[in-house]
């Protein structure tokens, strides 16, 4: 058994991506070979394909609790995020349209804001709190008689940490009374980790992605509640209620409705599961490192399975441990965790929490997934420990050749 898994590559980066639930594939294979119509046409092809893109619709919906004509299909979260952010801005002048985000957005909503601001939209940023959760005390600062559109997302990328959605509404309305003030959360990373209903949260535009809950990449989804206008991005045949003109991605749409259904499904199952696993791993890290602290106070309400880690005195080497682990068949993510262009840049999120520079850099971040097994996680803390004892040596003899130098001085 030991050695079937150390064979195998253990995956533990499923704020990346996950893999596609065998489940998944088996229903988008004749979407690939024989159900390929255009959902456009009118004759049997099209029709049939039609189908499947509303069943799948409904799924999607169903999932947080929405209407299936509040769900568009777009091509990825990002794209749904810019959809919404740009949607909005540009039905308004510069000059009539300030807009709040967050400090710790995902790039996708950070970089579209800063775009606009550089197209003369005027922009306000959230800062939070050490603990990672937004400082909505100064929201109530940030309003602005002509504030149109707030970003906030539901759980962050690298934390994991959940923020306090729900509040948002109630502020605005303390603040900007009948203000018309369109809220809109990234939940790509939130999707089927957690329950999600559009009517507890009060928002008007939510961002999702297909390859975060075990679906296929290239697909997401923007939900956007009834009576809210936007702008579309593409022009063309009028799809997608004319916000996302394309001939419909079938095969990616029904990966999509699938990777939904069996989200709902297995919600509290996975949950529970993720839970269990999450807790042995931390407990597990800490008592081989006296070292190791999570990001983000542990009381704060996280993702289940998702960590951001910082090891004490070791934040300069996260990168050799990256390449450790993953010399070792496990894959996890440090750094920036978006990008491999960007693990040698500090991380924005951890920035804007109040870490330095060094300690920004020295993030391990362990996220957990449906397929993970208890096995798995003992391998894990196995090759912790073994990587822990190789970075132990290499500053050991590093100090020693600093210590020689000086006193040859």
């Amino acid at each position: 058994m030991e050695e079937a898994i150390e064979a195998k590559r253990i995956y533990l980066d499923h704020a990346a991506t996950t893999p596609l639930d065998v489940r998944v594939r088996e229903h988008m294979l004749p979407f690939l070979t024989e159900n390929w119509g255009n959902p456009s046409s009118l004759y049997q092809e099209g029709v049939e394909a039609k189908s499947a893109v509303m069943t799948a619709r409904k799924q999607v919906a169903n999932l947080i609790n929405a209407s299936p004509e509040e769900i568009i299909f777009t091509s990825s979260g990002t794209e749904s995020d810019n959809l919404a952010l740009l949607g909005v801005a540009r039905r308004y002048s510069p000059a009539d349209c300030h807009l709040i985000i967050s400090a710790i957005e995902h790039p996708a909503v950070f970089e579209c804001a800063k775009r606009l601001f550089q197209e003369g939209y005027p922009l306000s940023v959230l800062p939070v709190e050490k603990t990672g959760i937004i400082n909505l005390g100064e929201l109530k600062n940030s309003i602005r008689p002509n504030t149109r559109i707030i970003s906030m997302m539901l759980a962050n990328n690298i934390t994991g940490i959940i923020q306090p959605l729900a509040e948002l509404r109630q502020i605005i309305r303390q603040i900007a009374g009948e203000q018309n003030i369109l809220i809109h959360t990234d939940a790509v990373q939130a999707l089927g980790k957690i329950p999600i209903d559009i009517k507890i949260l009060d928002v008007d535009l939510l961002s999702i992605s297909a390859h975060k809950i075990y679906g296929p990449k290239g697909v997401g989804a923007l939900y956007c509640k009834k009576g809210t206008k936007l702008l579309p991005m593409i022009y063309g045949g009028g799809q997608e209620r004319g916000l996302r003109s394309s001939t419909e991605n079938l095969l990616g749409i029904v990966g999509l409705g699938k990777a939904a259904a069996i989200a709902q499904e297995e919600m509290e199952s996975t949950q529970l599961k993720l839970k269990q696993l999450g807790g042995k791993l931390i407990s597990g890290m800490e008592l081989l490192c006296s070292d190791v602290y999570l990001i983000g106070e542990k009381h704060c309400p996280r993702l289940p399975g998702h960590f951001a880690i910082g090891i004490s005195g070791y934040e300069g080497q996260s990168i050799h441990l990256l390449l450790e682990m993953n010399a070792q068949g496990i894959a996890v993510s440090s750094g920036s965790a978006c990008s491999s262009q960007q693990q040698d840049t500090p991380s924005h999120v951890l920035l804007a929490m109040g870490y330095n520079v060094y300690e920004s850099k020295g993030m391990l971040r362990i996220t957990l997934g449906r397929f993970n097994t208890e096995e798995e996680i003992d391998h894990f803390l196995a090759s912790f420990k073994k990587t822990l004892l190789t970075l132990r040596s290499i500053n050991t003899r590093n100090n020693t050749r600093n210590n020689t130098r000086n006193n040859n001085y």
